[in-house]
């Protein structure tokens, strides 16, 4: 399964989407007379502006898109930084759809430059999703297959080294004009359809974890026992996380925010503790640890867990954190860890 992303701004274009250009005329009879004409589904990778550009104003972009170019195009649901764009049907409906993609993208770029002083054009940008048991085929024998589509396309591709969160899925960069993004796209399809009909029968190498983007989490606050979340200027109860809390702090074996007492002292015996690990990439583990310890401190002081970050190690690109408390404060200290990931990867600030 072939998947990708893409980049832009907002306006259903007037004219149509694939007939107005020449360049996709042409592209079509390129994919008929070459007979590459399978069913694929194609996934792409956007962020929230380029979602809005796609599906244009009352949806009349993405609708116009299915109608002029036959596939079948679904936008996942939810409040992600990234959504998931699914493009299925024959390869002429796929390569038409993707170039109104294309084209709008660059469409947005070039009013985006109206008011700006830049004087060169910056390319359109799509990133792919393939799995990575596919991305050997695409990079090729010391990088010659990669390097065949850079040359034969005139576009700037590149295969990301890390698989994509919980998933086997990598990313795949391509960046140049419309015209040679559309070639890059087919050779790419060309490629994965190989690798297809090669391993067609044969045991597979393990199922394909997909890459799904996850929730923005928004900023926790904890005041007078209650949770909030941060939606905007407002501070908003969240019951759940507030239940989760308290029991964290009922069933502390520690003493949270500087208690010299137990806070409930009917309580006679607590959970036992137990020990959980996890490991946090070098490059965001300072947003979890904070200016001189300060959030990694408020992460113990609200979740009641004791919390040991291991010092860095030669040649490793993690880092491992052990969490020790009952499973209410390990379960707490695990989502406020989170929370610090996610606002620090979606840039939503500090909690």
């Amino acid at each position: 399964m072939l998947s990708m992303p893409l980049s832009g701004g907002p306006g259903p274009a007037e004219e149509s989407l694939w007939s107005s250009r020449p360049a996709c005329r042409e592209m079509e009879s390129k994919v008929s007379e070459g007979g590459l004409n399978v069913t694929l589904t194609i996934r792409l990778l956007m962020h929230g502006k380029e979602v809005g550009s796609i599906i244009g104003k009352k949806g009349e972009t993405v609708k116009k898109m299915r109608e002029e170019s036959g596939a079948r195009i679904n936008i996942s649901e939810g409040n992600c930084p990234e959504r998931i764009v699914t493009i299925t049907g024959p390869t002429d409906a796929i390569f038409k759809a993707f170039a109104m993609i294309a084209y709008k993208f660059e469409e947005d770029i070039t009013n985006s430059m109206s008011n700006s002083t830049a004087t060169s054009k910056p390319p359109v940008t799509l990133r792919l999703v393939v799995p990575a048991s596919q991305c050997g085929s695409l990079i090729g024998k010391g990088g010659s297959k990669i390097k065949e589509i850079r040359e034969s396309t005139g576009a700037q591709v590149q295969v990301a080294g890390d698989m994509l969160p919980n998933s086997t899925e990598r990313a795949v960069t391509i960046s140049g004009t419309p015209d040679a993004i559309i070639q890059c796209v087919k050779q790419i399809c060309v490629v994965m359809l190989e690798v297809q009909s090669v391993t067609k029968g044969s045991p597979p190498k393990g199922a394909t974890i997909p890459y799904r983007p996850k929730p923005a989490s928004t900023p926790v606050i904890f005041a007078g026992g209650q949770a909030y979340t941060i939606q905007g200027q407002y501070a908003i109860p969240h019951p759940d996380l507030t239940k989760l809390h308290q029991l964290a702090m009922q069933q502390t074996p520690f003493t949270p925010l500087g208690q010299t007492t137990p806070a409930f002292p009917g309580l006679d015996a607590s959970p036992p503790a137990s020990t959980h690990e996890l490991t946090i990439p070098n490059d965001l583990i300072g947003c979890i640890i904070g200016r001189q310890g300060t959030k990694i401190n408020e992460i113990r002081q609200m979740s009641g867990a004791q919390i040991k970050i291991a010092n860095a190690t030669e040649g490793s690109s993690e880092r491992q954190i052990t969490i020790t408390g009952t499973p209410a404060n390990i379960s707490l200290a695990q989502y406020l860890i989170n929370a610090r990931l996610t606002s620090e990867v979606t840039g939503m600030g500090a909690l």
